[in-house]
């Protein structure tokens, strides 16, 4: 029972710090700040705990590397020009 007690206790305090760092990433994103980095580190901690954001960051992820696979492709195909 105890074990139960503290396995809810830490997905609350998971949700709540996952929540309110994206709740602050949001607000981040019409001001000056890294707003979408701060969203992402909130997902990150969410899905610490919970299954849908991490498969969204794993959805995240693989975008992040296609996109690097584009840059260094592109970035290749410039120095072949020069």
């Amino acid at each position: 029972m105890h074990h139960h007690v503290l396995r809810i206790g830490k997905r609350v305090a998971i949700g709540i710090a996952g929540g309110v760092v994206i709740l602050v990433g949001i607000v981040m994103l019409p001001l000056p700040g890294p707003g979408t980095v701060v969203i992402v580190l909130g997902l990150a901690i969410l899905s610490l705990e919970f299954e849908r954001p991490r498969i969204w960051m794993e959805h995240l992820k693989a975008r992040g590397v296609a996109l690097k696979k584009r840059v260094e492709e592109r970035r290749l195909k410039r120095r072949g020009h020069n």
